[in-house]
């Protein structure tokens, strides 16, 4: 699928297969939050030009859900090519602030915020996010990041 980023929000477009639906045919609400944990994946991959497995498997941090508010507008259909939307909205301590959205041809279908947490993964708490993390996720922010600029962390 494809990815973009524009100003300061990443993009990318998801087929909307079987295994996403219900018999009828719509995504299966559940289904959205299993492509959203995957958009975040691919903004640490593509957006901001890290590894998101090894960040994990390395560094041992971990970023789970701490808070989640969504709204349900229209149904998204089998076959379907839907665009999700992420953009950060707060960089605290450690917690980041995301807005998403999923649309098809414009017209919005969801929109969700949710709070997710720099978590160690050994000690299963909270910590501060790390500085060469909270550069990138700035300059995104802001939308000025050049994931060029930075040194990648592989």
């Amino acid at each position: 699928m494809t990815s973009r980023i524009i100003g300061n929000t990443f993009y990318s477009d998801q087929l909307v297969r079987f295994s996403h639906c219900d018999p009828a045919g719509i995504v299966f609400y559940p289904q959205y939050f299993i492509m959203f944990n995957g958009l975040v994946e691919d903004w640490f991959n593509q957006g901001l030009g890290l590894n998101y497995a090894r960040y994990i498997t390395e560094h041992r941090l971990g970023f789970p859900i701490v808070s989640l508010s969504c709204d349900f507008v229209a149904p998204s259909k089998i076959g379907e090519m839907i665009t999700l939307g992420l953009k950060l909205e707060h960089l605290g301590r450690s917690s980041l602030k995301l807005a998403m959205d999923c649309a098809y041809q414009g017209e919005q279908r969801l929109r969700t915020n949710m709070v997710l947490v720099t978590m160690n993964l050994d000690e299963g708490r909270a910590v501060q996010t790390p500085d060469d993390l909270r550069v990138l996720m700035t300059g995104f922010m802001e939308g000025r990041l050049d994931i060029n600029r930075y040194e990648r962390h592989a």
